[in-house]
């Protein structure tokens, strides 16, 4: 699953005037013991303050009407909301979903970008591609998923690093043909560069080292409905191409959603590749239906 953060934490100082924010009282008696989403709002009525997710609501905004480090947003929230759902994976896919297209104050993660980059070997080489260029749903022999083009370089530098790959190989500096690199003569090259060892023992190296970050393709024909059901409530997450395109109370509506246009989704793909492809979840092929 995705990695939970929490709320900033802020300085001893600021903690040092917290108190218990009994004007949030009147909104925590209907808040249910069960998954879904929560809201903190303040004056703004577009912009919240902070938006999460829990297994157990009322838990989960309990420890925050506690936490003194969370002194300066329990101040400035004025009421708290919540959505239902029938698990953990339909809570994280809206949260996700919710903290994008609203923005939060509070929340540091899950903003979209449009420089999502992947690293694909061509001629042997690794390039940059990007997501807004390749659908990285059906492209195989990608590797890794990075927020930019810097981010993907330093991974690459750093896999360079660890299995004494020449940079000049793989494309992160100049080196003149047949001339050892600087790297090399430290012995942090193992000398592919200068003919110290072969350039397919490089190249193998390169790809054990990368198949580590290699991502899955789409395995279905066409969309999915994951099923998610609690107790008092069931329900199908619409999956295409790692993007979670809506969730339905009943199959039957589920037509509506995969009609959508539906590209790669870096958070879906965070979010839902390891209960999909460890057979976790409970999946309905819907290109059968």
């Amino acid at each position: 699953m995705a990695k939970r953060s929490s709320a900033p934490r802020l300085s001893f100082e600021a903690a040092a005037i917290y108190e218990y924010p009994e004007h949030l009282r009147p909104w925590l008696e209907a808040l249910p013991s069960r998954p879904g989403v929560y809201v903190f709002h303040g004056e703004s009525a577009t912009m919240p303050l902070y938006i999460g997710k829990s297994v157990n609501l009322r838990s989960r905004v309990l420890s925050h009407l506690r936490t003194p480090e969370e002194a300066s947003m329990l101040r400035q929230s004025q009421r708290i909301t919540w959505i239902r759902t029938a698990g953990e994976v339909g809570a994280l896919l809206l949260e996700a979903r919710m903290i994008k297209e609203q923005q939060p104050l509070f929340n540091k993660r899950l903003r979209r970008n449009r420089q999502l980059c992947s690293l694909l070997l061509r001629d042997g080489q690794p390039q940059i591609v990007y997501a807004k260029e390749i659908d990285f749903s059906r492209q195989p022999g990608l590797h890794g998923l990075f927020a930019n083009r810097r981010a993907a370089l330093q991974a690459l530098q750093t896999i360079a690093d660890e299995h004494r790959l020449c940079y000049g190989l793989l494309g992160l500096e100049s080196v003149t043909r047949g001339r050892g690199c600087f790297r090399s003569a430290l012995k942090r090259c193992a000398g592919a560069c200068c003919g110290k060892e072969s350039v397919e023992d490089h190249n193998a190296r390169l790809h054990a080292a990368l198949a580590r970050l290699q991502l899955t393709c789409w395995p279905w024909p066409d969309a999915i409905a994951i099923k998610e059901e609690s107790a008092d409530l069931t329900q199908y997450h619409i999956i295409h191409n790692w993007l979670w395109l809506g969730t339905v109370d009943k199959l039957a509506d589920a037509a509506a959603l995969t009609s959508l246009p539906a590209s790669f989704d870096h958070d879906g793909y965070k979010i839902l590749c390891r209960p999909l492809l460890s057979g976790s979840a409970e999946v309905i092929d819907l290109s059968s239906r």
